[in-house]
């Protein structure tokens, strides 16, 4: 079993920054994709932000240019620089990850989720 755990959310103004951070821990063998999605009320989960083991990413086209994700393998942790934040980036955002066993087995794993609110 693998907790993913996250922190950083919280209440600012439009413009200002945040930084998410998930940890993953557990009976952990590897970790592959990492990512972040965001949920709205009245709205689907979306994808953010993804990051491979080996640093490639992938952005939302709402968020480029804007947000960065990162990740320290060797904490098995993922980031997510929330810069020039609007009102419409206000959601809970859930940590994903993508854990291996020593067998290969895959499984994916969610975060509790962070609320990110920016005010206008």
């Amino acid at each position: 079993q693998v907790q993913l755990v996250e922190s950083g959310g919280g209440l600012v103004q439009a413009g200002g920054s945040l930084r998410l951070s998930c940890a993953a821990s557990g009976s952990i063998f590897r970790i592959g994709n990492m990512g972040w999605y965001r949920q709205a009320p009245g709205n689907q989960r979306e994808l953010v932000a993804a990051i491979t083991r080996g640093g490639n990413t992938n952005y939302a086209d709402s968020v480029k240019d804007r947000f960065s994700v990162s990740r320290d393998n060797a904490k098995n942790t993922v980031y997510l620089q929330m810069n020039s934040l609007k009102p419409d980036d206000t959601a809970v955002y859930y940590c994903n990850a993508q854990a291996y066993d020593i067998n290969g087995f895959r499984s994916d794993y969610w975060g509790q989720g962070t609320q990110v609110t920016v005010s206008s």
